[in-house]
């Protein structure tokens, strides 16, 4: 992040502006939209900018910018749409210590000014660090016509009421009663005015108080295999309303940055063979938080269900008579599968696939080898990174054949992707060359077929 968005005060401060042409005109139509003193600078400014000045919207100064015109501006904006006279305005602008923004100049300027949708007071700053313009003007319009016209005097009111709603407890209560405001009660009276939303607010607020208190909720959520794309709007929901949110190892940050700003955040990662969190520890965690009333997201890589250790998790908030719900996601499986163009099943090749581990609570885990190693046999494996010379070797000792196809996925879904072509005689040897860091799905029985177009430099040098 290159700019970093804040929300200036500029109530009674003074912004100036050297220009008077239309790029002058576009900036003043956003600043007069705030309670600042807007001076502006300009020998011959256009009809619009006069107006403004006569009818006392802003001060006109009838001439070019010169040292000593500025003191304790908060802002500068050079338009003069001319290169060098935007250079001379704004080094006088940055002797005086004023920030200065060259309208159409992004990299000498020192801030920007975003997209804005206005409902004020609840404003919606769009920025792509003049990256890509036309796309926040197309969020902007968005925004536009999904933003209620009368936001902004539900908001309005709203904040002539905070004091009262400290009669509810900070935390949920309040967040509740707000919800409830803006979401529901306040879009059936916004078309009435501002005593029909505060006759409300009074009515609402005498609900909420005397209501019996919320008990707190766990959602065991699937983060999905990483790409924040693919995770579930019901997730997505879960994770906006969250008060806790306990989450693996392998959950993406980028997901983690869904939560709630104000959402505590526990970490609560295993790493295999190495340091971790007791699962006892964990499930102490869900229910302690629950219990105080809160709003719990467990969320877990991929699907909950998949070996995800749900169960001990279930069962302690059964135990302790916690509420609970379970919110799948897409296993790493399904989007490891996806990327390389396979199905998990196929009509004449297997009827079935399994989904196993590469090592159970103590060492390798062992399965039916004797049935996977049958011609057509599809196999999902997960963790077996560590355990693929194991693998290797269990399934040729009961028959399968060395030519085998395996293809191993790290980082399913993610930018780092990676994919590798193996056989069963040499998946060892291949894992090693790879030198994998992230998680891994393996697949026995599967190859990839997806066109070396699409895939990455390095899956086609994989693939080679």
């Amino acid at each position: 992040m290159k700019h970093y968005p804040v929300y200036l005060s500029v109530k009674g401060q003074r912004i100036a502006l050297s220009g008077g042409d239309e790029a002058a005109v576009a900036k003043l139509r956003l600043l007069m939209k705030t309670e600042a003193d807007i001076v502006v600078y300009a020998s011959d400014p256009v009809a619009d900018i006069q107006n403004w000045a006569a009818r006392g919207k802003i001060s006109l100064i009838p001439r070019a910018l010169e040292a000593g015109d500025l003191s304790d501006e908060v802002l500068f904006y050079a338009a003069d749409e001319d290169e060098e006279e935007d250079a001379r305005t704004s080094n006088i602008a940055r002797d005086a210590g004023v920030l200065v923004n060259i309208v159409d100049n992004l990299e000498d300027s020192q801030f920007i000014t975003p997209a804005i949708v206005d409902r004020d007071p609840v404003t919606v700053a769009i920025g792509t660090e003049g990256a890509a313009p036309v796309l926040a003007r197309a969020i902007k319009a968005d925004l536009e016509e999904r933003l209620s016209p009368n936001l902004g005097m539900l908001a309005r009111v709203g904040k002539t009421f905070r004091k009262a709603v400290e009669a509810l407890p900070f935390g949920r209560p309040r967040r509740d009663f707000w919800a409830d405001y803006y979401f529901k009660a306040g879009p059936r009276v916004e078309t009435k005015g501002e005593v029909a939303a505060q006759q409300e607010l009074d009515e609402l607020l005498f609900q909420h108080i005397y209501a019996d208190k919320q008990p707190g909720h766990v959602a065991f959520v699937g983060a999905g295999p990483g790409d924040p794309e693919l995770l579930t709007l019901k997730a997505r929901k879960a994770l906006d309303v969250a008060d806790v949110v306990i989450y693996d190892r392998l959950v993406a940050p980028e997901i983690l940055e869904l939560a709630r700003r104000e959402a505590k955040l526990i970490d609560a990662g295993k790493t295999p063979y190495g340091q971790h969190t007791p699962q006892e520890h964990i499930n102490g965690l869900i229910v302690d938080h629950a219990l105080q009333g809160h709003l719990v997201v467990r969320l877990k890589s991929g699907d909950p269900t998949v070996f995800g250790r749900l169960d001990e998790e279930l069962e302690a908030c059964d135990e302790a008579h916690v509420a609970y719900t379970v919110v799948p996601g897409i296993t790493a499986a399904s989007a490891a599968v996806a990327s390389v163009g396979q199905s998990l099943t196929k009509r004449g090749r297997n009827t079935s696939v399994r989904f196993l581990t590469g090592h159970a609570i103590d060492g390798f885990a062992d399965h039916d080898w004797r049935e996977l190693a049958q011609p057509g046999a599809v196999a999902a494996i997960y963790m077996g990174k560590k355990a693929a010379r194991f693998i290797q070797g269990r399934l040729i000792m009961h028959g399968a054949d060395h030519a085998t196809p395996v293809t191993v996925v790290e980082n399913a879904s993610r930018a780092d992707q990676r994919v590798i072509a193996s056989t069963l005689s040499s998946l060892p040897q291949d894992l090693a060359e790879a030198d994998l860091t992230g998680p891994a799905l393996t697949f026995v029985g599967l190859t990839p077929r997806r066109a070396a177009a699409t895939l990455t430099k390095f899956q086609q040098q994989e693939l080679a």
